[in-house]
């Protein structure tokens, strides 16, 4: 696709109940994930997850808020500003803090190309 794409966060199409906002399959980007999370103080519903299996490599950019990752069963605190890449094999899970957690996800395979998992496509969220 040439040429750009411009969409507002806030309106996005999301899944999850507002919480995922699906940004690479609104923007038209093909070549890696991006979502942006949005996860309300107490929110218990990211799980804990790798991505063995599929070899996709994770950055999490905080955007707002704070939260704690569990990363291989170590706690890592993250604010805004802070990047946070997680291998594939590292398990992983988020806990939003006191006031919440906006966060841009990015992942990718670094070999072979990437398809976006079914549950991410704007259909996923109609």
């Amino acid at each position: 696709m040439d040429g750009y794409a411009l969409r507002r966060t806030e309106e996005l199409a999301s899944i999850h109940g507002g919480a995922v906002k699906l940004a690479a399959a609104e923007l038209g980007v093909e070549s890696f994930g991006l979502q942006v999370l949005d996860f309300p103080a107490g929110f218990d519903g990211y799980p804990e997850h790798d991505h063995a299996a599929d070899g996709q490599e994770e950055v999490y950019a905080v955007l707002g808020g704070s939260a704690k990752f569990t990363v291989d069963g170590e706690r890592v605190p993250v604010g805004p500003g802070d990047l946070l890449r997680v291998g594939p094999r590292s398990r992983r899970r988020l806990d939003p803090g006191p006031d919440g957690v906006r966060i841009l996800a990015i992942g990718c395979a670094p070999s072979g190309a990437y398809e976006r998992p079914e549950g991410f496509r704007l259909a996923a969220g109609a």
